[in-house]
């Protein structure tokens, strides 16, 4: 097997923030993703993004965003951040479908030293995983040159599971889902800069992901989704706080 290949094909691809970021300052610009219908708030967790790649026959591979780390049986073994340790046995009892694609599960491994924002959801070393998305992805995009696949990852190429498909898979595989905040209808959603950061502290004052009763509790911020996943965006609490308090500054100095 190709591992490079199955490593790019089986990545997260980079999702949008809820209004644009200007490529010059970092700051928010105006323009927000639109959604119609429903819209899913989810808690979006600050930890490590790991993936477990289950093939048709069974076989996985447990990997990081960037890199695969570990395949069944001992065959590739990296320690990194945890997520073998988290992971590992989640895998374990997954079964593979009959529809012969790769599936990938994409979970938020938090907690015990991983980044600066675990003491947000630990005060020791506990370690948690939530699952966040599920992808398919055909066994012949693995035969494309690896400049394909990524350019078909980041277009949106891969299958991901909508809300029902995720909430059912859940409740199979005994696996927690990321911390589902409510479902809103869109025309509900705040346009303006300084309104969705109101948005964000009054749906998510402190995290719902929290390991034990010390942790500290500050979130990162809010998934959107559509009921099928066709659109997605993040809302950070930093993104906004930095963008605020540019332009608090700019209306001071003019």
């Amino acid at each position: 097997m190709d591992l490079a290949a199955l490593n790019s094909a089986t990545k997260y691809p980079s999702i949008p923030t809820y209004h644009q970021i200007d490529p010059k300052n970092g700051s928010l610009l105006d323009e927000v993703t639109a959604f119609d219908g429903d819209v899913i708030l989810t808690e979006k967790v600050d930890g490590c993004n790991g993936r477990i790649v289950l093939m048709p026959d069974g076989d996985y591979f447990l990997g990081s965003r960037e890199e695969l780390l570990y395949a069944r049986g001992d065959r590739i073994e990296n320690p990194a951040l945890g997520i073998v340790a988290a992971l590992k046995p989640v895998a374990e009892q997954l079964q593979p479908t009959e529809h012969g694609q790769i599936q990938v599960f994409f979970l938020e491994v938090y907690g015990r030293k991983i980044g600066a924002a675990a003491k947000q959801y630990t005060t020791g070393s506990a370690l948690g995983h939530r699952m966040f998305d599920i992808a398919c992805i055909p066994l012949d995009v693995l035969d494309w040159p690896r400049e394909r696949i990524s350019s078909w990852r980041e277009a949106g190429g891969q299958s991901f599971c909508t809300e029902a498909v995720l909430q059912r898979a859940s409740a199979a595989e005994g696996v927690p889902l990321t911390p589902r905040l409510g479902t809103i209808p869109a025309h509900d959603l705040p346009s303006g800069i300084e309104d969705t950061a109101e948005f964000l502290a009054a749906q998510l004052p402190t995290t719902q992901a929290a390991l034990d009763d010390g942790a500290a509790g500050r979130p990162e911020g809010i998934v959107l989704r559509s009921a099928d996943r066709e659109v997605i965006a993040k809302a950070r609490f930093q993104d906004y706080q930095r963008t605020l308090k540019r332009r608090a500054r700019q209306e001071t100095s003019a």
